[in-house]
């Protein structure tokens, strides 16, 4: 992982404290805002993070109910995430941001973009979970099952105590609210720059053939790409690849391999949209 000192500060968002880990600031960039996945905190997404902290002063949030920000029980909509999300841009005097959202980080990131599209200059969503393919409900803990058998095991040390804190029954309530959110459509109707990164092993996405026949149903401004071998919690098991496909998107250019990077397998454009402006 490449080396960030990471200050952590604490916010006030809709009277609840949110704790929230900043990078070293970059002058002139546009801030990046990592979102985690459900009943998790913001730790596993550092790797990607750092690999990033270059690129724009980096933010990231535990969400209430999540990691060190309390919250309530039973635990937040998607939609309400999506407002302390945009609360906590508030609280950190955040006017304009990308976010880069996994898993269930994803659909809050693409809710955030419909409720505010002036304070998001782009979305990256990893793994944006939620749709027809995770329901009903029991093929969804399904292809949850099968990919925690295909993650790096030692994300573990993250995600283990953090679901342990969180707890069963609220976590299994997340879960239910992440599959029945309509992702899908609410990415073929992004109204900002997007793109959208899935990994060929992650059970939880439709298959390559498929994710192809919906990247060319979105609008102009999606760009989506595949990473070979990468399961749902790329931002921990696939940070470089993750990250070029990140910088060659905020540049504008097309999406390839990084020949200056050790990448352990292939990042393939399916189709390219509008980067951020």
């Amino acid at each position: 992982m490449t080396a960030v000192d990471w200050e952590t500060r604490e916010v006030e968002v809709a009277g609840r404290p949110v704790t929230v880990r900043v990078g070293p600031e970059v002058p002139g960039s546009t801030p990046l805002v990592h979102v985690h996945g459900f009943a998790v905190s913001g730790r596993y997404l550092l790797p990607t993070a750092a690999a990033l902290a270059d690129r724009g002063t980096t933010y990231v949030p535990d969400l209430p109910g999540h990691g060190a920000s309390p919250g309530p029980r039973p635990p937040l909509s998607i939609p309400h995430l999506a407002d302390a999300l945009l609360g906590t841009l508030d609280a950190l005097d955040l006017d304009r941001v990308v976010l880069v959202g996994n898993s269930m980080g994803g659909p809050v990131s693409l809710e955030a973009a419909h409720r505010a599209p002036d304070r998001v200059a782009g979305i990256v969503l990893a793994s944006p979970a939620g749709g027809a393919h995770n329901q009903p409900l029991a093929r969804a803990v399904v292809q949850l099952l099968r990919d925690s058998v295909r993650e790096d095991v030692r994300m573990g040390r993250y995600s283990l105590p953090d679901y342990a804190h969180y707890g069963a029954v609220p976590a299994l309530a997340a879960f239910r609210e992440m599959v029945q959110f309509p992702s899908l459509e609410r990415l073929l109707r992004t109204p900002v720059p997007t793109l959208a990164v899935v990994g060929s092993r992650d059970p939880l996405m439709p298959p390559p053939h498929r994710v192809r026949e919906l990247a060319h149903l979105g609008p102009g401004h999606l760009t989506v790409v595949v990473i070979l071998g990468a399961a749902h919690a790329m931002n921990y098991s696939h940070p470089e690849e993750l990250a070029h496909a990140v910088r060659c998107w905020l540049d504008g250019r097309p999406i390839t391999d990084d020949p200056a990077a050790h990448a352990r397998t292939r990042v393939l454009q399916v189709a390219q949209g509008d980067a951020p402006a």
